[in-house]
């Protein structure tokens, strides 16, 4: 597993939307300005994690996103799986391609160094799966992150109830006024 900046700002924004969660959908809008990571980008990444069942999408205004399961089943490796184009773990032709660009030949490693970064590896995957989304947002309550009040969702402009024309007798023209000063 690779711990690389779309990992990060994934595992950001997800702490962003579980620390807001109770208050309706969050939108990514609000979410890029909070966390200062581009809305393009983060279009990108919420793509990939509904793809994966973390979040869901909720169209319309006040819509947003919001979590697909509860904070406490979802684990920081299962976000960085689901942004990570090669998946949770690289796999050993990954490893060479890597090798490969250095300029190294993968024959060239001892196998107890393979051993040792596949170890590594294994151990670091084995702890992100045991942090979960709930524990992240329950820290950040705890250091005391302030939530902003929900604004309200835009609604659409509606007319005004009907209102009820007044009745007069008077004429409605200038000819029927005509015709009624003719009248008298």
């Amino acid at each position: 597993m690779r711990l690389t900046t779309k990992g990060r700002f994934a595992v950001t924004a997800m702490i962003d939307i579980g620390l807001r969660q109770r208050l309706g959908p969050v939108n990514l809008a609000a979410i890029s300005q909070r966390q200062q990571i581009s809305l393009s980008y983060l279009e990108q990444l919420f793509g990939k994690l509904r793809k994966h069942n973390l979040v869901v999408s909720v169209r319309g205004p006040g819509g947003g996103y919001h979590l697909a399961r509860h904070s406490a089943d979802i684990s920081v490796a299962d976000i960085i799986a689901a942004v990570d184009e090669r998946g949770a773990l690289g796999t050993d032709a990954d490893d060479a391609n890597d090798l490969g660009e250095q300029g190294a030949s993968p024959t060239s490693l001892s196998r107890s160094t393979e051993e040792l970064w596949a170890s590594l590896n294994q151990r670091m995957l084995d702890f992100l799966r045991t942090v979960t989304l709930q524990k992240l947002v329950e820290d950040q309550v705890a250091k005391g992150v302030e939530l902003e009040a929900p604004t309200p969702a835009k609604r659409a402009i509606t007319s005004a109830a009907p209102v009820k024309p007044v009745r007069t007798r008077a004429p409605n023209s200038v000819f029927a006024l005509a015709n009624a000063m003719s009248k008298r």
